[in-house]
């Protein structure tokens, strides 16, 4: 087994739901609890330091050229309302987005033209989602949002493509990247998005509850700010300064205390991902997905993910078996799987070694009835 991850009972394939804490980030949060009951916030000047190297970290993860750009939310969700309600709509501006996102990548802009009475075109998309996508959009288009990873198929968008056919009209570009962030590499100013947001709980192997938020800097004053506090303002600390003025970067978007022990929480498990490198995991990860892939096809299931098109998910669906039934088999024989899609879906991470991914593979032939 890696030594970051000493999972005895149980094969993870199901990271792109919740994924699993490396042991540094264990030790890291034990050790954060520790030092409060001890010493309280003694040291609370060093915590500070750890924000700032945070931040540097997720800079670097996310591609962005400061790590000014980038500020700590809650979630995904968070992030995503804050570009709903922030930006200036303009009465006949559209909003486009893919039909069948998750929730959070639907329900906030849904919201936002019912609040501000802007047109939303939900947009059934195909083999070539961001072909459909420019296709919906006219020269009303405001914003086309899109995630960078389909949550449940795995089909991965073309957003450097997209991206940058929609800079040249003028459109801003929304990329929800949980599901791609700490599986592939990232490059926000290389692939012209706007806004990127994503959780920490996924494929950066962090806890819920902490997640970054890139801003473009030539917009980020644009997004009208939703939030506010101590923490957002320019001179954040200087308690008795009557400026009101908010801070130039985008920590702007943070009102309030940080969330530390997230913070500590994510230092580490982003450390992890950045000490292995991002070209390495994604070659792990496309390695243990077409291993997977093949194997599965023998047995007769139908891999619903194009490998064109492939990240980390692997959607699959069974041979004339139930859905439900197999995958209660794979959890109770200890494999971790979600029912997306319709389809099984698998989510290896780069740490899985050759013998978890083959006995994940048993699991599946003992559920299906296939004799050894």
């Amino acid at each position: 087994m890696h030594p970051e991850f000493p999972q005895q009972d149980i094969i993870h394939l199901n990271h792109a739901a919740v994924g699993a804490w490396p042991r540094r980030t264990e030790e890291a949060v034990c050790e954060f609890a520790r030092e409060n009951v001890r010493q309280g916030s003694k040291d609370y000047g060093r915590w500070l330091k750890q924000v700032d190297a945070t931040r540097e970290l997720a800079r670097a993860l996310i591609g962005a050229r400061d790590a000014a750009d980038i500020a700590f939310v809650k979630n995904t969700s968070e992030a995503l309302s804050m570009v709903a309600f922030g930006l200036p709509w303009s009465a006949g501006d559209n909003i486009v987005f893919p039909a069948g996102e998750f929730p959070s990548n639907r329900v906030v802009w849904h919201a936002a033209g019912e609040r501000f009475g802007v047109e939303v075109r939900e947009v059934e998309v195909g083999d070539e989602p961001e072909r459909d996508l420019l296709a919906a959009c006219d020269r009303q288009t405001r914003l086309v949002a899109t995630s960078a990873v389909r949550y449940d198929s795995g089909i991965r968008v073309d957003i450097q493509a997209l991206g940058a056919e929609l800079r040249a009209r003028g459109i801003l570009f929304c990329v929800d990247a949980i599901q791609h962030l700490g599986a592939l590499p990232f490059d926000a100013p290389g692939c012209h998005a706007d806004f990127v947001m994503a959780d920490g709980h996924k494929w950066m192997l962090a806890p819920e509850g902490i997640g970054i938020f890139y801003v473009n800097p030539e917009i980020r004053e644009q997004l009208r700010l939703q939030e506010y506090g101590w923490n957002m303002l320019a001179h954040a600390g200087d308690f008795a300064n009557p400026s009101l003025t908010p801070a130039p970067s985008a920590r702007r978007f943070e009102p309030g205390s940080h969330n530390m022990l997230g913070i500590h929480a994510l230092h580490a498990s982003l450390s992890l991902l950045l000490e292995v490198g991002i070209e390495n995991i994604d070659h792990d990860i496309c390695f243990h997905w077409h291993h997977l892939a093949e194997e599965l096809e023998a047995m007769g299931c139908e891999v619903l993910t194009p490998r064109v098109r492939r990240a980390g998910i692997l959607t699959f669906r069974p041979p004339a078996a139930d859905l439900d039934t197999v995958y209660a088999q794979l959890q109770a024989g200890g494999v971790l799987c979600a029912v997306r899609g319709g389809g099984i879906r698998f989510s290896p991470h780069y740490y899985l070694t050759d013998q978890q991914i083959e006995r994940a593979l048993d699991q599946v032939q003992k559920a299906l009835g296939i004799a050894a």
